[in-house]
């Protein structure tokens, strides 16, 4: 899928929750909540369980890679577990979080990391743009994009 492709879909998942949705407050009240949720998932994916990982990622995740690869929720979380995908430290900055209708966040970062992958030791940096969904009283990632800086 490309880049482009994928930034349309995502917008298109916000415009139409947003358009079929009622506005449920939140706003700026909810953005804590989704900060929490987002530092959760940072913490999990440098300690990683599935358990953990599986609460905080929508069943429909769309994941992709600054390579290009895109992830389910399955492959996102086994690779991780597999250290296939093996993030030594994360260190997030310049987040910028908008919650658009009381049940969807976009979520903005930069992103600074050391990676083990398969046992390679390696460094990214990283834009980030995440959509978040609360689903079931709880904030989940139901997209992510990447591109390297």
């Amino acid at each position: 899928m490309s880049i482009r492709r994928f930034f349309l879909i995502a917008a298109s998942v916000v415009f139409f929750t947003g358009c079929a949705m009622a506005p449920a407050g939140g706003g700026a009240s909810a953005e804590p909540a989704v900060a929490a949720a987002a530092e959760r998932l940072r913490l999990a994916m440098v300690d990683p369980a599935p358990a953990a990982l599986g609460a905080l990622v929508a069943d429909d995740l769309s994941y992709g890679h600054s390579s290009g690869k895109v992830d389910t929720k399955a492959s996102f979380i086994g690779d991780l577990v597999d250290r296939k995908s093996d993030f030594v430290s994360i260190t997030i900055t310049d987040q910028t979080i908008k919650v658009v209708d009381g049940r969807t966040a976009i979520v903005r970062h930069t992103l600074a990391a050391d990676t083990n992958d398969s046992g390679k030791p390696g460094k990214v940096a990283l834009k980030i743009l995440g959509i978040w969904q609360k689903q079931g009283g709880e904030w989940k990632m139901l997209a992510r994009q990447a591109v390297r800086i």
